[in-house]
């Protein structure tokens, strides 16, 4: 299943510009995850639309992402994430298919909080040069052997409030791959609630607490490394509950 089950909902939202929405980067903030099927997300998408922009570039609403992450030898990146380091990197390009462009991007978390650095990029690959590697040190991360790990497709919705100083992605259509093998996750919805400041009276936030849809933290780049590399090959001890969480909202709808 795709975005489809949620195409006929989408003309009834209001647009917002990518300029408009200059006013709500939220480059540094507090982000906040919920995991859901699609189905799921289409059934409260009816009450959002009176509290919620919808992002529209040249009569697009729907927006295709290429990512590729960047770890140690070791996954260092990854392993600080596993053991729940309150301080830690995620390194990357990120490519916006629609537009065209394409960024490197470092995003440091640091209790509770995520400040995302980036710099424009002509293309992205398996290589860093050496000012990409000077920009990700200025960051405040020594990148001492980085080396690509895993490439990461997906599509994204975004929303804006028009209450609060928050947005809300929507990312669907999941695929993880690496050396050329690939998984998809079909029928699940990753959405993240990104706000200035934390707090629960976002309107999407009390949906989810009406559908009993609790928050999850949760990573696209380390749901891939296990999932790729293998359980025998990763310690994953503290991502095993939402693994399973997971693979109960996918079911059968998982492909690798």
């Amino acid at each position: 299943m795709s975005g489809k089950s949620f195409d006929n909902i989408l003309p009834s939202f209001r647009s917002i510009s990518l300029e408009e929405m200059d006013n709500v980067r939220l480059m540094n903030r507090q982000d906040t995850k919920f995991v859901m099927t699609i189905d799921q997300f289409a059934g409260v998408m009816e009450d959002m639309i009176p509290h919620y922009r919808i992002l529209e570039i040249e009569n697009e609403r729907q927006f295709s992402y290429d990512s590729i992450y960047f770890d140690e030898e070791a996954l260092d990146l990854y392993n600080a994430h596993q053991r729940g380091l309150t301080d830690r990197y995620k390194v990357r390009f990120r490519k916006y298919i629609n537009s065209n462009l394409a960024f490197l991007e470092v995003k440091h978390k640091k209790k509770g909080r995520t400040d995302k650095q980036r710099i424009l990029v002509d293309e992205i690959g398996p290589e860093l040069s050496k000012e990409q590697l000077n920009f990700i040190a200025q960051t405040g991360l020594e990148p001492h052997h980085l080396e690509a790990v895993l490439s990461n497709r997906f599509n994204r919705l975004t929303f804006v409030s028009d209450e609060l100083n928050e947005r809300l992605t929507v990312d669907f259509d999941l695929s993880f791959s690496q050396e050329g093998r690939t998984i998809e996750l079909h029928d699940i919805v990753i959405a993240e609630l990104k706000q200035g400041k934390l707090s629960r009276n976002s309107n999407f936030y009390s949906l989810m607490k009406k559908k009993m849809i609790r928050p999850l933290r949760i990573s696209k780049y380390c749901i891939g490394v296990v999932e790729l590399r293998g359980k025998e090959n990763v310690k994953y001890n503290n991502f095993k509950r939402k693994i399973l969480r997971l693979k109960k909202l996918i079911g059968n709808n998982y492909a690798a």
